[in-house]
């Protein structure tokens, strides 16, 4: 436990702390965000704003993991190494995708298909790197078994599980990307989403076959360790969001939000418990299938639209209701969906 403690605390030093560094060297270099001319045009007071924040929460991640396994004399596991490599990976594709968009001063960057192809790379490189370094259990960081709160019987072939895992890191990320068009919207949504993964972490590895055997103990792979990696990052994030929320001082940017989505993949994926993510990141879902239906529907009527504007917070903002209104009550609903998640989690223990 003193592990998760450390890890967030000095997380959320360096991100608070560091944040405001970035923005004067930001704002000196010109890195500004660019801000498309057909969204709301509330938005174009935040032209100039500085982007790439994510630099700062994907750093005090790593700090923050890798000082508390100094101080407490921990060993790195695989699990937790691997979650932040795909974190790192995919925060290095958003960054070159923000470095773009601020050194050509427009608000496109990679191209669709690079993205995708850069995300993908990351992805199936976790995957396969995944499944190997077993445990004295022999237990890998990835298993071979689709999960839900824990693995069930259903084992997949190792091909399979890639594509299982490139699907699930694509959408997640690009879920939170999406999500990331509000004043701390998607940080404060993360928060509320490594948190729960700390307190699965944490009972996963209490309730662990190699600590308490028995009918309802979980086989996972470095549970403590999961915990300490999400506990880094919710403490990065809580620092950002310091000077992310509403009015932004800066913005975490592609850099940010794919880093973000690919750790909330890779928690689940690691903690076994990869279909309840459906319901732990539960907003994210939900503005995701926003744009799916609104681009559905675009094209089957030929020009129809479901909503004003796609993602759902944009259709909010045509429709008049402020910014800070719409971020607290999206909160709401992903708080909401993370104490759901948690239920169905506890729940499955006690039934057994």
């Amino acid at each position: 436990m003193k592990g998760v403690l450390f890890a967030s605390s000095l997380a959320f030093l360096v991100s608070i702390l560091g944040t405001p560094l970035a923005i004067r060297f930001l704002v000196r270099r010109g890195y500004g965000q660019i801000i498309r001319d057909d969204g709301p045009t509330s938005h174009h007071t935040k032209r100039g704003t500085p982007t790439m924040g994510g630099v700062l929460i994907i750093l005090a991640t790593l700090v923050g993991y890798f000082a508390s396994h100094l101080i407490t004399s921990r060993h790195l596991t695989a699990s937790g190494v691997l979650v932040l490599f795909l974190m790192s990976g995919l925060g290095l594709v958003g960054f070159i995708d923000d470095w773009l968009k601020v050194s050509r001063q427009r608000s496109m960057g990679l191209r669709a298909r690079s993205k995708i192809l850069g995300q993908a790379a990351v992805a199936i490189t976790f995957a396969i790197l995944g499944l190997h370094f077993p445990d004295d259990r022999g237990l890998t960081p990835i298993s071979s078994h689709l999960s839900i709160v824990r693995d069930t019987s259903l084992k997949l072939g190792t091909i399979l599980v890639v594509l299982w895992v490139l699907v699930m890191v694509i959408a997640e990320s690009n879920g939170v990307n999406l999500t990331d068009g509000l004043d701390g919207l998607a940080t404060g949504a993360s928060v509320m989403t490594f948190v729960a993964f700390v307190l699965i972490g944490v009972w996963e590895f209490g309730q662990g076959c190699a600590v308490t055997p028995g009918l309802k103990c979980y086989e996972v792979r470095d549970p403590l360790d999961i915990a300490i990696v999400a506990a880094a990052l919710m403490g990065a994030c809580f620092g950002f969001l310091w000077w992310n929320a509403s009015p932004a001082k800066i913005f975490m940017g592609d850099t940010g939000s794919l880093a973000l989505g690919g750790a909330l993949a890779g928690l689940a994926i690691a903690s076994r418990t990869e279909l309840l993510l459906l319901l732990l990141g539960g907003l994210f879902l939900i503005i995701s299938l926003s744009v799916i239906l609104q681009v559905g529907f675009f094209k089957l009527t030929k020009g129809r639209r479901i909503l004003r504007m796609a993602p759902l917070q944009h259709h909010f903002e045509l429709l008049g209701w402020g910014e800070v209104t719409i971020v607290i009550r999206f909160w709401i609903i992903a708080g909401l969906c993370v104490a759901a998640g948690l239920g169905i989690f506890y729940g499955a223990w006690v039934s057994g």
